[in-house]
């Protein structure tokens, strides 16, 4: 049975589903985030990086709408592979500080490390760490597969990744 898209279209289609799927995921967790920014500021203060009052309260205020902002960039496909860029910029960090954190909690206790859970601030509540490091991957992963496959920008908007 011959297929009957082209593996420049196949691309084109699975560059879209990606583009949407991070999309409508980082508008969704940055809106959670955004509904209660205190909550969003007591997580961020478990990680202790940040000792500056205002600085933290600066983080829990803007960083889930600049989330939901890149989501949006996303969804309607503009800045692709920028707005990518900045998503693995975030995420790697991100993803170095969970881990840490559950190693942290793995010495402190008598847990094995995949049985590790809290709330990472994410927006999905308490998660198992092992789980949250996969996902994370894969959204990073994710990312670095927009990043590759959508083209530079152009002059005309109607030719932006997956469209």
């Amino acid at each position: 049975m011959s297929d009957s898209l082209s593996t420049p279209a196949r691309q084109r289609l699975t560059a879209l589903a990606v583009r949407w799927l991070l999309g409508a995921l980082f508008l969704y967790m940055g809106l959670i985030k955004a509904q209660s920014p205190e909550d969003f500021m007591k997580l961020v203060r478990q990680y202790d990086l940040v000792q500056n009052p205002l600085l933290l309260n600066l983080i829990g205020a803007c960083l889930p709408w600049f989330e939901a902002f890149c989501g949006l960039l996303l969804l309607a496909g503009l800045a692709v592979r920028g707005t990518a860029l900045v998503l693995v910029a975030m995420l790697i960090p991100f993803t170095v500080l969970v881990w840490r954190h559950a190693l942290l909690l793995h010495a402190a206790g008598s847990l094995p490390f995949c049985a590790i859970s809290f709330d990472c601030g994410c927006g999905a509540g308490k998660v198992f760490i092992c789980y949250k490091l996969v996902e994370n991957a894969g959204l990073i992963l994710l990312c670095g597969l927009l990043m590759c496959w959508c083209p530079a920008a152009r002059k005309s908007a109607d030719r932006s990744c997956g469209r």
